[in-house]
């Protein structure tokens, strides 16, 4: 299925809360909406579902307007953050309530439910009730109840949020490999980088209810379009700096670095830089060791230059200690460049 959205506008009474969203998706596509709490993109999510209307604006699917559509006429299933689990059913009940609610006969009920079941890998807990599951069997209750009729499209509401660090991991793998062999359209709403960037085939980055980039997670990370996304996306985010760009040089603090590209004259910039790509030099801006942190196979060195904190990152334990003075500098062709005034990429 495909989805389109034109020009989406939702206001909540005088406050706005999507400030025209156009957006795209192709079928078969695994598409994460990402951004910080608040920023819109659980509400995009429920305008695709039918459980908000559009204040102005279209919606989409396979090129018809469903704007106006309830939720049981668009074919999409949603998996939400809470999982939503009828307590008094068993899983199979909790499954196979989709199909008994369109009267689908018992014994093609039954069929569906260990069909799904056994595709989340939970075929053996069918008689339970959620209370005796764990939070990643409710996880995949939620799930199998999603996929069972089959829907083209399904929209996922941070369904990992609720998981612990090591079972969303594996989680993660597995909707990754339960959407490729479903085929279906899959929209996401995650607030976690590392989520978006491993799952998506596409991202749309949201910033206080507007879309500010779309992109492959390798794009958004490489070029980011405008300080914010350059501020939310990394771990560590990128280092920010306010200079001047002077000619084959960015001046910051007093301090010339060198970038690959010329400017006719001096403008203000803010530089960007990532943590992997900044490093202790012999020359550079003057900084004093403040944190190494250890962890295992990576390092990260938090250094305050002038005002400011500023983040390295090796792969490898630096030879330095905290509260040594040193300098960091960067490759010149690893620095992105801002606009100061407008925080849009030069």
């Amino acid at each position: 299925m495909s989805v389109r959205l034109e020009g989406i506008v939702k206001r909540h009474g005088t406050t706005t809360v999507l400030h025209g969203i156009d957006l795209a998706i192709e079928p078969g596509e695994f598409f994460v909406l990402l951004g910080p709490s608040g920023s819109g993109k659980t509400t995009t999510l429920r305008i695709l579902a039918g459980l908000e209307t559009v204040s102005a604006g279209r919606v989409l699917m396979d090129e018809h307007d469903v704007t106006t559509h309830e939720p049981g006429a668009r074919d999409v299933a949603m998996v939400f953050q809470s999982y939503a689990l009828y307590p008094h059913m068993t899983v199979a009940q909790n499954i196979g309530f989709p199909l008994k609610m369109v009267g689908t006969g018992e014994a093609e009920v039954a069929r569906a439910v260990a069909d799904a079941a056994a595709k989340v890998g939970i075929g053996h807990l069918l008689d339970r009730t959620p209370g005796q599951l764990s939070g990643g069997q409710q996880q995949r209750c939620a799930l199998a109840r999603a996929i069972v009729r089959k829907p083209r499209l399904f929209l996922l509401d941070e369904p990992l949020s609720n998981l612990d660090a090591k079972l969303r991991l594996e989680t993660r793998l597995e909707l990754h490999r339960l959407q490729r062999a479903l085929g279906a359209t899959t929209v996401y709403v995650t607030h976690d980088q590392e989520e978006a960037m491993t799952l998506a085939d596409r991202i749309a980055v949201f910033m206080d209810g507007r879309i500010v980039q779309v992109g492959t997670p390798r794009e958004v990370f490489a070029r980011p379009h405008t300080v914010d996304v350059a501020a939310f996306i990394g771990t560590p985010p990128m280092n920010l700096m306010p200079g001047v760009w002077e000619g084959d040089c960015v001046v910051v603090d007093g301090h010339a670095l060198p970038f690959m590209a010329v400017t006719p004259s001096a403008r203000q910039v803010t530089l960007g830089v990532r943590p992997n790509d900044l490093r202790v030099a012999d020359t550079g801006l003057p900084a004093r060791i403040e944190r190494v942190e250890d962890l295992g196979d990576s390092s990260i060195v938090s250094v305050v230059s002038g005002e400011r904190v500023l983040k390295l990152k090796s792969d490898r334990l630096p030879l330095v200690d905290e509260g040594d003075t040193v300098h960091v500098s960067f490759a010149p062709g690893a620095a992105h460049l801002f606009d100061r005034q407008t925080g849009t990429r030069l």
